[in-house]
């Protein structure tokens, strides 16, 4: 198992290279519209000095985006490629993001700390019972009011692109990440009380917001 998980580092760290090429490619237009969605969806304007933690943040665009719109937030990128969090430090330029090294599956934080958790776009990379166990740590980190914030692809329309994201899942282990990709919302539905789906306007993402009970 540690063989394995040392080589999908080392392929993350070599992907670091070309990521963000692969997300404009794959976004296009669309990609400010995205993370402008899952901003917003934090509901953080009346919130002063949120706590706002980005699993598998790859090179920090999330996570940069929350820092831009809260001033007062801190925010934590968080993922387990030193690849991407070095790409990500070099695109925060006021360096007012915190990247640490750490497994999605094993968050090393304290029960209840944090406003928002977040993951965009990388969940359906995580082979099952990770993903799973990756979950349940980030309703554990979440505060009793706080959102998990999860955006995930919907599959694209474009022929092109859709042979890329059908690249990538089998990247990924097709019948994994294929399988989750199908299961939509019971996936969260499993882990939290409450989960609400909403899209982009753009219709290339959807967005679920996920809420524990308030007397976890």
């Amino acid at each position: 198992m540690a063989k394995l998980r040392t080589g999908r580092q080392k392929y993350y760290d070599f992907f670091s290279h070309f990521y963000d090429l692969f997300i404009n490619l794959h976004s296009s237009n669309d990609r400010d519209e995205t993370r402008t969605f899952l901003v917003d969806s934090a509901l953080l304007e009346n919130k002063r000095r949120a706590k706002v933690l980005d699993i598998c943040c790859g090179t920090g665009s999330v996570a940069l985006s929350f820092a831009t719109h809260f001033s007062d937030c801190l925010v934590i990128g968080y993922d387990f490629s030193l690849g991407m969090l070095k790409k990500a430090k070099e695109k925060d330029s006021f360096g007012n993001v915190a990247f640490i090294k750490g497994d999605a599956a094993d968050l090393s934080f304290a029960d209840g700390c944090f406003d928002i958790v977040c993951c965009s776009h990388a969940l359906y990379e995580l082979k099952g019972p990770a993903r799973k166990q990756a979950l349940l740590e980030m309703k554990r980190v979440v505060k009793p009011a706080g959102r998990v914030l999860i955006m995930e692809h919907e599959v694209p329309r474009k022929r092109f692109i859709k042979l890329l994201f059908y690249l990538r899942m089998l990247m990924m282990g097709p019948k994994d990440a294929r399988e989750f990709i199908k299961k939509g919302g019971a996936a969260f539905q499993d882990i939290f009380e409450d989960v609400a789906l909403s899209h982009t306007r753009s219709g290339k993402s959807k967005l679920f917001i996920c809420r524990k009970s308030f007397d976890d």
